[in-house]
């Protein structure tokens, strides 16, 4: 099923997706990757704040290339997610809701999906100069002696993404490779 949702993901919309639905995203998010994840849990293991509102938040795993000119962000792929796997349930655990990467995702993170009623998302692999146009703002909003790996919020519009792993503990991985056995 097609869904268009306005950020951010609170517990009521994720218990509303299912492995599977088409959803377009629109509204803001953050953008972080490996440095910028350890760095959070650095921060946390200081017993200090996050620099960014975890809450209902959404975490897309990119590193952007330069934006064009005219542009505000370059390419913005998805970055495999399960480099942030051994982060990631610690982050659901405070209140992040959303993820969106490419591939598969550890046990513990689709454990920690279900237990917080939360929702990962897929974008398309390869695809980074198509789905940058669905950013129409982005600007650094700390570790910005990361570069590229900075965490970033962007603004998107109807950014294309596939339910992967719903609340309800579906994980459409694991479902299309039972539904494509059975067709053969």
């Amino acid at each position: 099923m097609d869904q268009h949702i306005t950020l951010p993901i609170t517990e009521k919309i994720a218990e509303k997706l299912t492995s599977g639905d088409y959803v377009y995203l629109s509204g803001e998010m953050y953008v972080a990757r490996d440095a910028a994840h350890k760095r959070m849990m650095e921060v946390l293991d200081r017993g200090e704040e996050l620099p960014i509102d975890i809450k209902d938040a959404t975490i897309y795993y990119m590193g952007p290339s330069p934006a064009r000119e005219g542009r505000p962000i370059g390419s913005a792929g998805p970055t495999t997610a399960s480099r942030m796997d051994k982060y990631a349930p610690r982050l659901l655990d405070l209140g992040e809701k959303a993820m969106i990467g490419k591939g598969k995702r550890t046990k513990e993170v689709l454990d920690a999906v279900v237990r917080n009623h939360a929702v990962y998302f897929a974008a398309v692999g390869g695809a980074g100069a198509l789905l940058s146009k669905c950013i129409t703002a982005s600007e650094v909003v700390c570790y910005d002696d990361l570069g590229a790996e900075a965490i970033r919020k962007i603004t998107v519009e109807n950014f294309p993404v596939i339910v992967v792993a719903d609340c309800h503990g579906n994980n459409l991985y694991e479902t299309a490779i039972l539904d494509y056995k059975k067709d053969i």
